[in-house]
């Protein structure tokens, strides 16, 4: 999508803070013991509150309104109330919505508890490998 007006690029705007807000809160909400669903419906909660819409769920009739994966899935885990967090386990998060006609997604990986099987080497990897994507992408300059 081109951004060609002010108001385009508040709409992005809202929808991407709508989408980073979920997020960071759901990171913080995550604890041991948790289902996936039960995390899942904490993001939808905030989502709804701002007025903005699952984009899977919208867009699909995904079963979850956020996509929740554990250790070896690879993306787009579908939250149910038998995937329950261990200690250790490294989750991933990914938050995407519409509002007012505008789309944003955004996602995370994390390690519930202590790193007991080192996954956090992989998320700091991930972390700098996006830093330095960030750092370079200009105008006019290829990603793929």
């Amino acid at each position: 999508m081109s951004i060609t007006n002010e108001t385009e690029l508040t709409g992005i705007q809202k929808a991407s803070d709508a989408v980073a807000i979920t997020l960071k809160a759901m990171i913080e909400y995550a604890q041991e013991g948790m289902s996936t669903k039960e995390l899942d419906e904490y993001g939808a909660e905030i989502l709804k509150g701002m007025g903005a819409n699952s984009a899977p769920a919208l867009t699909y009739g995904f079963p979850g309104y956020t996509c929740i994966s554990i250790n070896n899935e690879f993306c787009h885990g579908i939250p149910t109330a038998e995937r329950i967090l261990q200690e250790g386990d490294l989750i991933n998060i990914d938050v995407s919505a519409e509002l007012d006609g505008y789309w944003a997604d955004n996602g995370c990986s994390f390690v519930i508890g202590k790193d007991i099987f080192e996954h956090e080497k992989l998320v700091n990897a991930s972390k700098e490998i996006l830093q330095k994507a960030i750092n370079n992408i200009r105008g006019g300059v290829k990603i793929a």
